[in-house]
């Protein structure tokens, strides 16, 4: 590890200003990701500014009593096993309990699974000199190489990594507001504005800008609780990150399916969502064939490589059986 800064602010001004000042500065809350990174040698902050002491942990109701706000750096197992998440957004809960161990949980926040990056082998080792997400311009190595886990939906020809997150499927499905804080004020971003596609800079994993924090996540109210689930498929049952996974939320009215969300993980660079395939249903009765229709609409231009052929198969049937057990849940 290369010598660095460490800064502890004790307040949001203090951390945006010295983010704005520092070259190669970088924030860290509980640190999961970063220190991995750090010790791997993809990243070499010259500064380390710690914002545990910024407050941002609340979980409570937006100010206006509808839906929740939860604090950037409130830990991964407090919104898991919180009263409110556990009654109004279940689906958030089972996501972050999927992920990771429960030592990690306990350090990491919700900020930092936000930015968390890809899990890709060819990024997260500098012994390889391919990557264009680490090294631009220097190529893919996934591209050719060993791509067992990579994406099959919204890649490039510059990056076929997928995001590693599980809260952030959740948070898709939820149409989550990310707020953040700048130079310039506040803004919000959507969820699903949050996460970039590769495209020409696969470097940037997100529309955050350089000097910009997290502050905290908007949860909008959930009509319907009851028809949540969260499925994940992994290669063990503890401690992996998911191959494919799905949060499916449906609102079933008389027999009829009146509301359709779904979010797909391990697919694709970011949480994957398909508008038309959630319109595609609405309106039809919650069996099989509604769902292999919403799923094969979802999956359509999915391309795959040389290695992970199967997740063409495990992604629809996996959709199709979160799908089926959304609408028997209760």
């Amino acid at each position: 590890m290369n010598n660095f800064a460490y800064v502890r602010p004790n307040d949001i001004d203090s951390a945006l200003n010295l983010i704005r000042t520092r070259p190669k500065a970088r924030f860290l809350a509980g640190g999961t990701n970063l220190l991995d990174l750090w010790k791997m040698g993809v990243e070499q902050p010259q500064t380390v500014i710690d914002i545990s002491r910024l407050g941002l942990r609340d979980i409570a109701p937006r100010p206006d009593g509808t839906g929740l706000r939860i604090g950037a750096l409130a830990r991964n197992s407090d919104v898991a096993e919180h009263s409110l998440v556990l009654s109004q957004y279940p689906v958030l809960s089972r996501a972050l309990m999927s992920g990771a161990s429960p030592q990690l949980r306990n350090a990491a926040t919700v900020g930092g699974n936000l930015m968390q990056r890809t899990r890709c082998p060819y990024f997260y080792d500098p012994a390889f000199p391919a990557c264009n997400k680490r090294k631009p311009g220097s190529g893919c190595g996934a591209l050719n190489g060993y791509n067992r886990t990579h994406a099959i939906l919204g890649q490039s020809d510059l990056c076929i990594a997928t995001n590693p997150s599980d809260m952030c499927v959740a948070l898709a499905v939820l149409d989550a507001q990310i707020r953040v804080i700048g130079p310039d004020g506040e803004r919000i971003i959507p969820i699903g504005e949050f996460h970039r596609l590769p495209g020409d800079h696969p470097e940037l994993d997100t529309t955050l800008q350089p000097n910009e924090l997290i502050t905290a996540v908007d949860l909008p109210p959930m009509a319907d609780t009851k028809h949540a689930v969260y499925l994940k498929v992994r290669d063990r049952s503890l401690y992996a990150f998911a191959l494919v996974s799905v949060a499916a939320a449906l609102t079933i009215e008389n027999g009829s399916i009146t509301g359709a969300r779904i979010a797909v993980g391990g697919v694709a660079p970011k949480p994957w969502r398909e508008p038309e395939a959630e319109a595609l249903i609405q309106g039809a009765s919650p069996d099989r064939s509604t769902f292999e229709r919403a799923a094969d609409r979802l999956l359509q231009g999915a391309h795959a490589y040389r290695y992970n052929q199967y997740k063409l198969t495990l992604a629809r049937k996996s959709v199709i059986r979160a799908l089926s057990a959304a609408a028997a849940s209760a």
